[in-house]
């Protein structure tokens, strides 16, 4: 078998030069004083900069652990749906995928863009269709990232199941692009971001899918739930147990040719029990790497983030399903990245 490409579908532009933090900044304030709103020319990023902030970073990392290539979208906790209105939010999606964009132009054997999308709380999602065609169209964007909390932790907005999505995953299925279901920031106190309010969303969109027949309306509907899931390996029983009580299918029928996890856990016994679990068909390489935990594991000496060291280290893993989690699954799930990879003989 020859060598697997190592893809990491999760990757977000973490480390973006500090100039559009400040731009963000001028925008929230200009949205009390719209004196004070900034113009999106005002932005400015040399192309010197983009790369600085990519080969010291990311680029880096990628190289010495030993990945090829990484999906790349806006940094999701900066998405933050919940601040300002559609206008604020259409504004800042668009500078955010524009730069996504521009690194997987200076690095494009490295980088394939995914997208953030412009949402807001309480507006009709069909609003967000334009920034979707326009990142499939002109940047070549391969996914989406869908989140399904726009309120930031209060979670106003209807079930992933609801027909308020349905605009979404008519794009999705008409392009073939998949979303990775991923909230931002939550303003409510008693959700940390990164600890409790994105684990909490990825075990409720598994239990609002799994609750709902949304794939009977989208059969090739596919969404990407990263962290490996949140709760639902670990708590797998009840959740086949719940779907025996609604009478569903099995969740081998029922989610699982829809549903994919990735291997965002960074612990030796999360990836072992995520690999035991959820059939490998289902799962995808990532690591979210420069992302929520970037420090090294005392008890291995090694970065929690690090996610390649479990693959390699595990031993319920043969060979051909470690190519499976590291590319064949990713060039399934995400049909334009593979025609984008055929295309250079890859």
């Amino acid at each position: 078998m020859k060598k697997s490409l190592i893809i990491d579908c999760h990757g977000h532009y973490t480390t973006a030069p500090k100039a559009l933090e400040e731009w963000r900044n001028r925008q929230i304030a200009g949205i009390k004083d719209p004196a004070l709103m900034p113009k999106v020319a005002d932005l400015k990023i040399s192309d010197d900069e983009l790369r600085e902030s990519i080969e010291t970073n990311q680029l880096r990392l990628m190289k010495e652990r030993g990945s090829d290539i990484t999906l790349f979208s806006p940094r999701a906790s900066f998405m933050a749906h919940h601040i300002g209105d559609f206008n604020v939010s259409s504004t800042w999606a668009a500078i955010c995928n524009e730069l996504c964009y521009r690194v997987s132009q200076l690095f494009p054997d490295n980088f394939v863009p995914v997208a953030m999308l412009p949402q807001s709380p309480g507006v009709d999602p069909a609003t967000c269709i334009p920034e979707l065609e326009k990142c499939v169209k002109e940047y070549g964007n391969v996914g989406i990232n869908l989140n399904p909390d726009p309120s930031g932790g209060h979670w106003t907005s209807p079930p992933l199941s609801d027909k308020h999505w349905y605009p979404i995953y008519e794009k999705m299925v008409e392009y073939d692009i998949p979303a990775m279901i991923h909230v931002s920031t939550s303003c409510n106190a008693c959700f940390h971001t990164t600890g409790a309010h994105y684990l909490n969303a990825d075990t409720t969109a598994f239990m609002q899918c799994l609750t709902s027949d949304l794939f009977k309306d989208f059969p090739t509907l596919r969404f990407l739930i990263p962290h490996g899931g949140g709760a639902v390996p670990y708590h797998w029983g009840r959740f086949r147990g719940l779907a025996q009580e609604l009478k569903k299918p099995l969740l081998s029928e029922h989610l699982l040719n829809n549903i994919y996890f990735d291997t965002c856990v960074y612990h030796q016994p999360g990836i072992d029990l995520l690999n035991t679990v959820i059939p490998v068909k289902n799962v995808l390489f990532a690591s979210e790497m420069i992302g929520a935990v970037r420090g090294i594991d005392p008890e291995t000496g090694n970065y929690y983030d690090d996610t390649k060291r479990y693959i390699e280290a595990s031993k319920i893993l043969s060979a051909d399903d470690r190519h499976q989690i590291y590319e064949a699954n990713v060039r399934r799930v995400f049909p334009r990245l593979d025609a984008r990879l055929k295309a250079k003989s890859l």
